[in-house]
């Protein structure tokens, strides 16, 4: 009998809340609020609720990052 296994893999979800890019990101919800503040992070917020963009956070990322030299 010959089986294959196939991997299901599950689509990243797009639009993220505070707790959800904690946990992904390693962002501390305090930090989030100081960035937020400070509109260094790119967010969206409808009423009472903050979103953030997983496209734009790794835009963000990108464009923040420190090269190193050797």
């Amino acid at each position: 009998m010959n089986t294959t296994h196939q991997e299901t893999t599950t689509p990243l979800k797009r639009w993220l809340d505070p707790k959800e890019l904690a946990s992904e990101y390693g962002f501390s919800t305090s930090n989030q609020d100081k960035l937020r503040m400070n509109n260094k992070i790119p967010f969206s917020k409808i009423g009472r609720y903050v979103r953030y963009d997983r496209i734009e956070i790794d835009k963000w990322l990108e464009v923040n990052k420190v090269e190193i030299r050797a």
